[in-house]
């Protein structure tokens, strides 16, 4: 029961975007629009009405993080964009991340990423794909997966997670979809692959996220002072390198993300 604004003192009820947050809340709706969105969209994509989204396109368009096209259509600013590329390429971790994940790009012909964990999903950084090859991942810079189904999430879920009860606390207790075959779903199993994963030191996705597609993932020691601050991938189409390959490579993949130059401090 959406109403106007009340006025004094009248706490604005928990769910509804005031402020701050409604500006935010249309900022993270047209960044996932690159062609852009009307204002009917963003005040359908963040459910409230379209004057106050309007007053929050203002506030977006005086800072330049947004802008309008012809036609009623806005897409992010130009502003915005360079302070996010201009973050993201200072980051002491995005140095040191890049020229690594070049080098395995090089080395195997196939894509490799930097990803974090962020509750139940990995949080993808960087990504380097091979300079040859016509087929190409899907994945991009800033994407998410659950972290149960992929290589890196049970990498980092198995260095977080000391417990089956801590897990459950981070990813739930199931069952979860199973996207292919492969998938783990359920809580015992996803449990039994980390403690695995910890005994070896690295993880695998065997085609648990995307058919056609494997993973072998290894620790990241990108933080200060060389302290694990992520989870690096080489990520295969299996047709053309298969999971057996990059197991077998698993000791070149470690002294490739262990060998980087030392980045600040």
């Amino acid at each position: 029961m959406a109403s106007s604004d009340l006025h004094g003192g009248s706490a604005p009820a928990p769910d509804r975007l005031v402020g701050s947050d409604r500006v935010l809340a249309v900022l993270s709706a047209l960044a996932k629009r690159p062609e852009g969105a009307t204002l009917d969209e963003l005040a359908q994509a963040v459910d409230s009405p379209k004057s106050t989204v309007h007053r929050a396109l203002a506030s977006l368009r005086r800072a330049n993080f947004a802008a309008q096209l012809g036609r009623g259509v806005y897409v992010v600013g130009d502003e915005f964009l360079r302070l996010a590329l201009e973050n993201q390429s200072a980051r002491p971790e995005g140095r040191a991340v890049e020229p690594v994940l070049s080098r395995l790009s090089e080395r195997f012909g196939e894509t490799a990423h930097y990803a974090v964990l962020d509750g139940d999903e990995v949080v993808y950084r960087a990504k380097v794909d091979p300079a040859s090859g016509s087929v190409r991942l899907t994945s991009v810079v800033g994407g998410r997966n659950p972290a149960y189904r992929t290589a890196v999430g049970k990498l980092l879920l198995s260095t977080s997670c000391g417990s089956v009860d801590e897990l459950a606390a981070v990813v739930g207790t199931g069952p979860w979809e199973r996207r292919t075959a492969n998938t783990i779903g359920t809580l015992d199993a996803l449990w039994s692959e980390l403690q695995l994963t910890r005994e070896r030191g690295w993880a695998v996705d065997d085609q648990e996220n995307e058919l056609g597609v494997n993973c072998l993932a290894v620790p990241g020691h990108f933080g200060p002072g060389g302290a694990m601050s992520g989870a690096v991938s080489v990520s295969a189409l299996a047709f053309r390198t298969p999971l057996a390959a990059l197991v077998q490579s698993v000791d070149e993949i470690r002294s490739i993300v262990d060998a980087r130059p030392t980045g600040p401090q």
